[in-house]
């Protein structure tokens, strides 16, 4: 018989159940600030879509993109701005994991405009908020319990008479 400590049905699972819970408690702090700095730089830029106190946007549209834009570059910016609002609130308040991808995503793109428009620096900024994005997906996503688990907890909890 195995004893208590190395047998894993027992104690070594539970071990490995306070590992990561202290795991996930010394990473809440980090996981916070992430999706507090990516929601709010998604809300503001996409509000400031309409005011362009942080920047002129509009020149930072590549020209060969807007050959493509089938709408003015003024208008353009003005949907960006409400998807990149919408993002931020999802990150901020509705589903972290899914607002992070697609603010991931969509950074990757802004990325490619900027290339095509010659902002290198610009872009490996928004390469690395990519990044940034997408890793605050995994870390939301992997601290949401699965519904699977929810599930069996539940089942567990229940009292048949």
């Amino acid at each position: 018989m195995c004893k208590p400590r190395t047998d894993v049905t027992s104690g070594g699972l539970a071990t490995l159940f306070s590992w990561r819970q202290q795991m996930e408690t010394r990473l809440n702090g980090t996981v916070t600030a992430l999706r507090v700095a990516i929601g709010l730089m998604a809300t503001l830029a996409g509000l400031d879509k309409f005011f362009n106190l942080l920047a002129n946007w509009e020149a930072y549209i590549a020209p060969i993109t807007q050959q493509f834009l089938p709408i003015s570059a003024r208008a353009f910016m003005g949907v960006a701005g409400v998807i990149e609002f919408a993002v931020g609130i999802t990150i901020l308040a509705i589903r972290p994991s899914l607002g992070a991808y697609v603010a991931s995503a969509w950074l990757i793109l802004i990325a490619v405009n900027l290339v095509a428009g010659a902002h290198f620096d610009i872009a490996v900024r928004d390469v690395v908020l990519a990044v940034s994005a997408f890793a605050l997906g995994q870390f939301e996503a992997a601290r949401a319990p699965s519904p699977g688990a929810v599930h069996a907890r539940g089942a567990r909890r229940s009292v048949t008479a």
